[in-house]
This record gives C-alpha cells, structure tokens and sequence, in this order.
C-alpha cells in the first residue's frame, strides 16, 4: 500500500499535535476553588471568575487548592493540599454575554422576554507556590 502526499503530510501533523501536549503536559496546574465554583488554573493565564469585591489592581490569594500537578507529580488534597497557595492579579470587572430568557405558556397568550448579563472579575494568574 502506497502512501500519498496528503496522507504524509497529516502523519506529520499528528506528530505535531503529539508534541504540543506534550509540551503541555510539563506546565504546572493547580484546581482551585474561587468563590464556589472550581477553575484549572495555570501560570500566566487569564481566567473569568465570579465578581469579587476587590479593587483592579489588586493581588488576590486562593489557598483552597484542591489539586497541583508539577510536571507529572500530583498532588491531590483531602479536601486540599496543604500549604499550596494561588495568587492572581485582578485585572478588570466586566459583564458577560447577554442570555436571552424567553418563557411562554402556550394558548395562553403568556409570553415574557429578559435578557441577563452576569457579572465577572478578570484575573491574572500569576503564581502557584507553597
């Protein structure tokens, strides 16, 4: 069986994907626990959490950490890891996308039209440390 050029090409892309994350693999993580909900959180990186009351700007720090993995060593807490620590940065406060909620009961002539924004605080994962 002969191999043609396109399916070559897409052999070296699967070993590109492989390689990506792989890469991926050796960043550390941690799953934290911020105002209720849990994120995968990882240096660097931006996430969307519930509003919080602090100002932007200012340097926020999780100790709720339930699970870090250190380049393929993890840590798994009961209920979490003792001593780990997230500090992030507040960027900004801003609104998510609007959510059309529309409720009708038909043959009734009941029909009601909302929209929501919910409220989110920007942050800025800068460290994940003991």
């Amino acid at each position: 069986m002969k191999l043609r050029k396109k399916d070559s090409i897409f052999a070296v892309r699967k070993k590109k994907a492989i390689k990506k994350t792989a890469k991926n693999r050796k960043r550390m993580y941690a799953i934290v626990d911020i105002a209720g909900k849990q994120f995968k959180v990882a240096k660097d990186e931006q996430v969307y959490a519930p509003l919080m009351s602090e100002e932007e700007g200012a340097t926020v720090e999780f100790d709720k950490v339930m699970l870090v993995d250190d380049k393929g060593k993890v840590q798994v807490g009961a209920p979490n890891v003792k001593g780990m620590k997230v500090s992030a940065k507040v960027l900004e406060h801003v609104k998510g996308d609007k959510i059309i909620v529309f409720k009708k009961k038909r043959r009734k002539g009941y029909r009601v039209k909302n929209g929501h924004r919910q409220d989110f605080t920007k942050l800025l994962i800068s460290n994940i440390s003991k």
